[in-house]
């Protein structure tokens, strides 16, 4: 398998993240692609009509695009728990949405101060983002204090979403209004898969 890759993306490093808690990184050749919102890779898009981050190409020349599908797939194949049945799969696909959710709101955040020339920024549009992101927040914070020891989609999504935070908004300081969720990270950040996919700005 083929994964495309870049080394700074929250997507990208949950599949990274799953694969190595499966066992499957070693099946997974990483393919650095550079990607922009504003420029195209030429390649990326010739497997991923949206050109976007995480692609996997499957050995039987299938593609897989989000990091969702990505990882439930990897999940599936490696016959994984990180999906549990019951309520419990309803608690982390919504988890793990919600989490997805922050990032995206997060990215655009980001897409907004960095890319979009400073005399065209729109304040009250960056507000609303930053304001999602801080609704996140709260309720990963109002659940956190039950996630210990507990490994899923969901907990890795969060750990993915806290980390780019740290990564690109440290002023933020999302700690500061979220205790248990600040103590539930730095555990779970400990985890050999955490480890072997910062960042690397």
């Amino acid at each position: 398998m083929k994964l495309y890759y870049s080394t700074t993306s929250p997507y990208v490093r949950k599949c990274l993240i799953a694969a190595h808690e499966l066992g499957l990184i070693d099946q997974i050749q990483i393919v650095p692609v550079v990607t922009m919102p504003t420029q195209h890779n030429a390649e990326l898009m010739g497997q991923n009509p949206l050109c976007k981050l995480p692609t996997l190409v499957l050995e039987n020349g299938s593609v897989l695009y989000d990091s969702r599908v990505i990882s439930e797939y990897l999940n599936t194949l490696a016959g994984g728990s990180l999906i549990p049945e019951g309520d419990a799969r309803w608690d982390t696909l919504v988890r793990q949405s919600l989490a997805d959710g922050l990032l995206d709101a997060a990215l655009l955040m980001r897409y907004e101060s960095v890319l979009r020339p400073k005399e065209f920024q729109w304040a009250s549009w960056q507000q609303t983002q930053e304001d999602k992101v801080r609704s996140a927040l709260r309720q990963l914070e109002s659940t956190a204090a039950s996630w210990v020891n507990r490994l899923d989609l969901g907990t890795i999504a969060a750990a993915s979403a806290l980390s780019y935070l740290d990564l690109r908004f440290a002023e933020l300081d999302w700690r500061a209004s979220a205790p248990v969720l600040e103590s539930w990270f730095a555990a779970f950040s400990e985890r050999p898969s955490m480890r072997q996919t910062q960042f690397k700005a």
